[in-house]
């Protein structure tokens, strides 16, 4: 197949392009390169800073529109798949689904059917916008839920969904807020890692806690909430803990110290983790944050329980820190061995691939 991958969202599309390319296909990824994490792509649509930015952006996309027809498969990584305003994107879709075989939307992070579900439905526990059947006040929620809803971000998502001619989800939370709404044209594939040989990083001396953390969002993650409780637990046990906290820093900083972690604390407000704690446990890094019995039961993954759950609270982030804190070098040396193996089991980034493959061949033969 001809696959176009458009947009990018934490490395998802170049490390399902790898992967693809691995089974034969031929794949073009699209992108701005995730801003500033500058994901590899082999067409840059970078917006330029300034008033001129999205002039220039569009000039670019008419320049390149014979680039984006004839593929059997257009993936959008999100309603939102280039830096243009909603209005402007109605006409870029159109013209894809038009000289295109297909087109895929992903649902992969923000959109209408996040927001609006979380915050009326609600039937996640706790999310990004909600706790239990309470709205979440923060800053960050608010301003999602005026971005979304009743506006044309809300208009063009709903748009793409009915007329697309499939939708994947990458996380159990996304997966459930399109499932009962499309159900004959959505599925949940994993997202894409890429394996890692090495063997888990041996515990020397104290264990390494590492958070990471973008001050703009940290009350929206719960990252302000995780941090507290990982100073409380270092400074009660000093001579267990060592603690590092990555601050807004580039991909490459934040990786280098990831790498000499044995724990990540990431997304507080998960059911499931996302790229970011795949890739840490990949490496043979714990990750406390989100691993609820939903993400085991949608993958069928009836023996691994590798991620330290937390729920929402101060108190439950502390407990299961010192909880970890407190094991024997054997048993985190377990945990450690069997996030890489949940790694390999269920997001190696060719048997993603091959599920992505499936789904594809699925909706053209329609």
């Amino acid at each position: 197949m001809k696959i176009l991958l458009l947009g990018e969202y934490s490395n998802v599309h170049a490390t399902l392009a790898e992967g693809l390319k691995a089974l034969g296909h031929t794949v073009t990824v699209a992108s701005n390169g995730d801003f500033w994490k500058n994901y590899p792509a082999d067409i840059s649509l970078k917006r330029t800073p300034g008033k001129l930015g999205g002039a220039k952006l569009i000039m670019k996309v008419l320049a390149l529109t014979p680039k984006f027809t004839g593929y059997d498969v257009v993936q959008l990584i999100n309603p939102m798949f280039m830096e243009l305003k909603a209005e402007r994107l109605f006409r870029v879709y159109d013209f894809l689904k038009k000289h295109n075989k297909t087109v895929v939307l992903g649902a992969f992070g923000m959109d209408w059917y996040w927001v609006k579900t979380c915050s009326s439905d609600m039937p996640l526990r706790y999310s990004d916008f909600n706790i239990g059947t309470q709205l979440r006040t923060n800053a960050d929620a608010v301003k999602e839920r005026k971005d979304w809803l009743g506006t044309a971000k809300e208009r063009l998502n709903r748009k793409i969904a009915a007329e697309c001619g499939g939708i994947v989800a990458g996380l159990y939370e996304y997966w459930i807020c399109y499932k009962d709404t499309f159900k004959d044209k959505t599925t949940f594939i994993p997202f894409p890692i890429k394996p890692q040989d090495a063997q888990p990083r041996k515990k020397d001396g104290r264990l390494k806690l590492f958070i990471g953390i973008n001050k703009s969002r940290s009350e929206y993650k719960g990252t302000d909430i995780m941090l507290k409780a990982a100073k409380d637990v270092a400074a009660k046990h000093p001579e267990r803990v060592e603690l590092q906290v990555a601050e807004s820093v580039p991909f490459a900083v934040y990786e280098k110290m990831m790498d000499d972690s044995d724990v990540i604390l990431d997304q507080l407000y998960s059911y499931t983790p996302a790229m970011n704690a795949l890739l840490a446990m990949s490496k043979g890094i714990i990750c406390v944050g989100g691993g609820e019995d939903e993400n085991y039961d949608i993958i069928n993954e009836g023996e691994l329980r590798p991620i330290i759950n937390v729920t929402p609270t101060y108190q439950s982030v502390y407990d299961n820190l010192e909880r970890l804190v407190l094991m024997p070098d054997g048993d985190i040396m377990k945990l450690k061995h069997e996030s890489m193996e949940y790694v390999k089991r269920h997001h190696d980034y060719i048997k993603v691939a091959k599920q992505y493959a499936d789904f594809y061949h699925g909706i053209l033969s329609k």
